[in-house]
């Protein structure tokens, strides 16, 4: 109930949402299926999480990982992350050592490879990545039962890389879509932060970081929830500049970010 609540505390990812708690319910079915001695299915629960970068496909993963130890699914629930640079070697035969050293790291929890399809190189077909998606289906068969693994990445090259193997496409049959976030979304992420922080905006400055947000998220390089990150970071600076001026700085004077810091961290203001 707890990570549910955590889930639901999210901001947006409604699709994403949706599909995660039809997986929760799922397993926590053949679970109870499994306690009552009755036959369960088959299932694999390797994921792939298709979205730009900073859409939260790293913070689900992890929420899995509990998910499915808590369900008894898995008997660690750890998450481990990967590239490419930490699947393969530079030499013949050592990408073999390298991935099966990480795949051993990851045993009883998710195995999460970021920009997964990065391995498959489609110019040289004797790129090292191709040995250590072999030894990754392998492992990811020997090891169904304590073993899950999410490769995520860009959209479109997620599925170039699925396609690009059989074996992949037979082990990866959940898709979850991870859209961009809308402005609205973001602003509500900056909020957060805020409070997390124990910072407040005045009246002035909250139109002020909507505007922020929505000129410098126009940019494809903005990065989603990290680029709001980012900002709200810019103006912490701005912030800081601004009471280091100042003879003295009141407990309300440290929580509050104006309309100025905003202005400054945008560069509107010299």
């Amino acid at each position: 109930e707890d990570l549910q609540k955590e889930l639901d505390s999210y901001v947006g990812l409604s699709a994403v949402k949706r599909e995660v708690k039809d997986l929760i319910n799922l397993a926590a079915v053949e679970r109870l299926r499994r306690q009552h001695g009755l036959p369960t299915a088959d299932m694999s629960l390797h994921m792939v999480f298709s979205g730009n970068p900073g859409t939260g496909k790293t913070t689900i993963a992890r929420l899995m990982a509990r998910v499915y130890h808590t369900l008894g699914i898995l008997s660690k629930g750890q998450l481990v992350e990967v590239d490419r640079s930490g699947l393969v070697a530079g030499y013949v035969g050592q990408t073999a050592i390298k991935t099966r050293k990480v795949i051993d790291s990851a045993l009883g929890g998710v195995l999460f490879i970021d920009e997964a399809y990065a391995l498959v190189n489609q110019e040289n077909g004797n790129d090292f990545g191709r040995e250590a998606i072999e030894v990754l289906l392998k492992n990811m068969e020997d090891h169904r039962d304590d073993l899950i693994v999410i490769a995520a990445g860009y959209s479109g090259l997620m599925e170039k890389f699925i396609h690009s193997n059989p074996g992949l496409e037979s082990r990866f049959n959940r898709f979850l879509l991870f859209d961009d976030y809308t402005t609205d979304e973001m602003v509500e992420i900056f909020r957060m932060q805020c409070k997390k922080g124990c910072y407040q905006l005045t009246e002035e400055a909250q139109p002020l970081i909507r505007d922020y947000i929505a000129e410098e998220s126009a940019d494809d390089s903005f990065g989603n929830a990290r680029g709001v990150r980012n900002l709200f970071e810019h103006v912490l600076v701005a912030q800081n500049n601004r009471l280091a001026t100042m003879e003295k700085i009141t407990r309300e004077d440290l929580m509050t970010i104006t309309a100025d810091d905003v202005l400054r961290a945008r560069g509107k203001v010299d």
